[in-house]
């Protein structure tokens, strides 16, 4: 059994300058060797967003916890709030901004599993 609490795992700024834990990675966590994607957890701070970005070959899903934000995904837009889930498909140019008050807070699903080689930033 795997059970792993946010508390015990800081946030570090990435590449698109989220503010990211790792809470399942198969390549970092030992018995998740098998699972097929990676999750983590994502702050975005009031009045920032993340970098343009597109990830090369997997899916990433977006589940928001908390907070008020605004997905951009290609040419469009769409608010996003807490209890929504975002599909950002392989290669589609990407980011997120935090448009309230408080953090925004949400899940980052990558399938296949995140790799660093796959994550490009993008103007």
């Amino acid at each position: 059994m795997i059970v792993r609490d946010i508390a015990d795992y800081p946030h570090e700024t990435v590449i698109d300058r989220s503010h990211l834990c790792e809470l399942l990675h198969p390549d970092k966590v030992a018995g998740a060797e098998k699972l097929e994607c990676s999750i983590a957890h994502a702050i975005i701070l009031p009045g920032e967003s993340t970098l343009p970005h597109v990830l090369k070959k997997a899916t990433e899903l977006y589940y928001i916890l908390e907070g008020s934000g605004e997905m951009h995904i290609e040419g469009e837009t769409a608010p996003v709030s807490p209890g929504q889930i975002v599909l950002i498909p392989p290669l589609a140019r990407q980011w997120i901004r935090n448009t309230g008050r408080d953090d925004l807070v949400f899940l980052c699903i990558v399938s296949p599993r995140w790799r660093a080689e796959d994550e490009v930033l993008v103007t």
